[in-house]
C-alpha cells in the first residue's frame, strides 16, 4: 500500500464470505490464450493479453484485456516455474515491475524462475480507471476538520466515482481484489501451470493472501512483503497505520540524534514541527522550493510520511530545515485554467472502497477518531494514507464488494513466507505478526529489525532468506530476524 508514486512503494476471506459471494475455488475459465509479442520497451521480456471477463459472476459479459509481461528464466535446463509479482499499491504496475526486475531480484532467482507480472484490471495497462484530469485535480484536502468539508467531500466522491465509471466501462464496479485474483488464476491457466509462486509487495500481499484462500493448492511458493491485514476493521486500520507512522517519525528523530550529517541535528525536532505545522494551518507555511506553493498540514504529513518510505531521512531534514527557514510570503491563489478533456488514470479509490468497509457514521464520529489519534500520534496525527483511504470513501455509492474478514488458513495451503520491517510507516509490523498468527504453521514471519516500506531491496539478509525460500521452500525459523541496514544518504540539499 503507498501513497506516493515512487516505485515498489509501491488478506483473506473465510469459507463462509467465499461462498456467500460465488467464489468458492473451482477453476477460473481464462476467455481466451494469452497472445505473446517482443515487448517494445525491452526486447528480452515478453509482453502479453489475454481477455477475462469483466464481472466474473457474469462470464458472458463484457471482456476486459489484461496485460502481462514475462521474463524468462535464463537457465532454463534449472527452471523451477513462474514467479508471479506484484509491487502493490493499488495501482502499482507488475508489467513495469517485470522490466525493472534484474535490479530487484536475485540472479539466481532470475535463473531459476520465469517472472511474470501482470497489471491488475484497472492498472497500468490493463485497462486502467480513467476520470477527468479536472476532477481530480479539484479533490478537497484529504484532512476533513468541518461539517462543511465532510459533506464537500461526500458530494465529489460521489462525483468522482460518477465520472469515473463513465469513463472506464464495464469492469469499473468490479476492481475488487478478488476479482484480480480470478484473473490471475486465469493467467495462471493460460500460461500451462498447475502451481505458481506469489511475490507480492504492499498492497501486493492482499492478492496473494487472497489467492490463497481461494486457490490454496495452485501456489508453490507465497511471499509477501510488508503484509497488509485485511481483518483490520476501521478502528484497527486507522489506530495500526497511524502508529506506524508515528513510529517511523521518532526513528528519524534518533536518527538525527545520533548522525552528525542531519542538519538538524541539535535542534528539538518535535518542536520544530509543532512550528512548522502551526504555520502550515495559519497558512503561512511556503515550499522552501517553490515559494509560490502554499504547504498545508496534508502537504507537511505527507512529505514526512513518503520520506519514511526509504527512508530518505537526509533529505527530509533538509526539507524540515528549509520550510522552517522560509519566509512567509503572501501566496496568490492560482487562477483556474480553461477546462480540459484530459483523463488520468486514478485506480486507488475505485480499489480501496472495493475492498475495505471505511465507513463511518458522520462528521461527529469522524471528528472523534481524529481527535483520538492525534493524541495518540502528536506529530503524525494520522497516516495520510489512512487518511486518504477513509475519507476517499466518504459517500461512495456502492458498498464494498470484498469487505474485510478473518484470515483463516486453507486446507492444502503450504509454508507461507511474510516478511516486514520492523519500522514499516506504511504496513504495520503488528500486521504482519496478526496474519502470521492467522494463518498459523507453517507459516513464518521474518523481521527486518530496520526501516522503510519493503523489505526485499533494503537488506542483503532479507533478500538471501526470501531467495533461498523460493528455491529450496526451506522454511524460516520461528523469530528468525535480519539486522538493520543504516540508509545512505539521497538527495541531499
Amino acid at each position: 500500500m503507498r501513497a506516493s508514486t515512487r516505485p515498489f512503494r509501491a488478506a483473506a476471506l473465510t469459507v463462509v464470505t467465499l461462498l456467500a459471494y460465488g467464489l468458492v475455488a473451482t477453476p477460473a475459465r481464462a476467455a481466451s490464450t494469452i497472445t505473446w509479442t517482443v515487448c517494445p520497451e525491452d526486447a528480452e521480456v515478453q509482453c502479453g493479453e489475454m481477455k477475462v471477463p469483466a464481472d466474473w459472476a457474469n462470464p458472458a459479459g463484457p471482456k476486459v484485456t489484461l496485460t502481462m509481461a514475462r521474463r524468462k528464466a535464463t537457465d532454463p535446463a534449472h527452471r523451477i516455474g513462474v514467479l508471479l509479482v506484484n509491487p502493490g499499491g493499488p495501482g502499482g504496475s507488475a508489467v513495469d515491475f517485470t522490466f525493472a526486475a534484474t535490479g530487484f531480484f536475485g540472479a539466481e532467482v532470475r535463473k531459476r524462475f520465469d517472472i511474470v507480472g501482470v497489471d491488475p484490471r484497472g492498472v497500468g495497462r490493463s485497462a486502467p480507471v480513467l476520470c477527468s484530469q479536472d476532477l481530480v485535480d479539484a479533490k478537497p484536502s484529504a484532512l476533513v476538520e468541518s461539517e462543511a468539508q465532510y459533506t464537500a467531500m461526500i458530494a465529489f466522491n460521489r462525483k468522482l466515482a460518477a465520472d469515473c465509471a463513465a469513463r472506464t466501462g464495464a469492469h469499473f464496479a468490479h476492481v475488487d481484489t478478488v476479482s484480480v485474483v480470478r484473473d490471475f488464476d486465469a493467467v495462471r491457466a493460460g500460461l500451462g501451470e498447475k502451481q505458481i509462486n506469489f511475490y507480492g509487495a504492499s498492497y501486493g500481499t492482499l492478492i496473494g493472501l487472497q489467492y490463497a484462500q481461494l486457490y490454496p493448492r495452485r501456489l508453490r511458493g507465497l511471499v509477501l512483503d510488508s503484509v497488509m491485514d485485511h481483518s483490520a476493521d476501521l478502528t484497527n486500520f486507522l489506530t495500526n497505520e497511524t502508529a506506524a507512522a508515528q513510529d517511523s517519525f521518532g526513528e528519524f528523530v534518533k536518527w538525527c540524534a545520533r548522525d552528525a550529517r542531519c542538519v538538524v541535528r541539535g535542534q528539538d525536532i518535535p518542536k520544530l514541527w509543532a512550528a512548522a505545522v502551526t504555520r502550515a494551518r495559519a497558512g503561512t507555511l511556503v515550499s522552501p522550493y517553490d515559494p509560490s506553493l502554499k504547504v498545508t498540514v496534508t502537504d507537511l504529513l505527507t512529505a514526512a510520511f513518503s520520506a519514511f518510505y526509504d527512508p530518505q531521512w537526509y533529505s527530509f531534514a533538509y526539507y524540515l530545515r528549509d520550510a522552517s527557514a522560509a519566509a512567509a510570503t503572501p501566496v496568490k491563489s492560482r487562477a483556474a485554467g480553461p477546462p480540459t478533456t484530459d483523463l488520468v488514470p486514478y485506480v486507488f479509490p475505485a480499489v480501496i472502497c472495493e475492498d475495505w468497509n471505511l465507513r463511518i457514521t458522520g462528521y461527529a464520529d469522524l471528528s472523534r477518531r481524529m481527535h483520538a489519534l492525534a493524541l495518540a500520534a502528536p506529530q503524525m496525527l494520522i497516516s495520510p494514507l489512512a487518511l486518504t483511504a477513509m475519507t476517499g470513501c466518504l459517500g461512495w455509492p456502492s458498498a464494498p464488494d470484498n469487505p474485510q474478514a478473518p484470515t483463516t488458513p486453507p486446507p492444502g495451503l503450504g509454508p507461507v513466507l511474510l516478511v516486514n520491517s520492523r519500522h514499516d510507516p506504511a504496513t504495520a509490523y503488528t500486521w504482519a505478526q496478526h496474519v502470521a498468527a492467522q494463518l498459523g504453521a507453517p507459516t513464518s514471519l521474518l523481521t527486518y529489525d530496520g526501516w522503510g516500506h519493503v523489505a526485499y531491496n533494503k537488506s542483503p539478509c532479507v533478500a538471501g532468506v526470501v531467495d533461498r525460500y523460493l528455491l529450496k521452500l526451506r522454511p524460516v525459523a520461528p523469530g528468525a530476524h535480519c539486522p538493520p541496514v543504516e540508509p545512505e544518504p539521497s538527495g541531499v540539499g
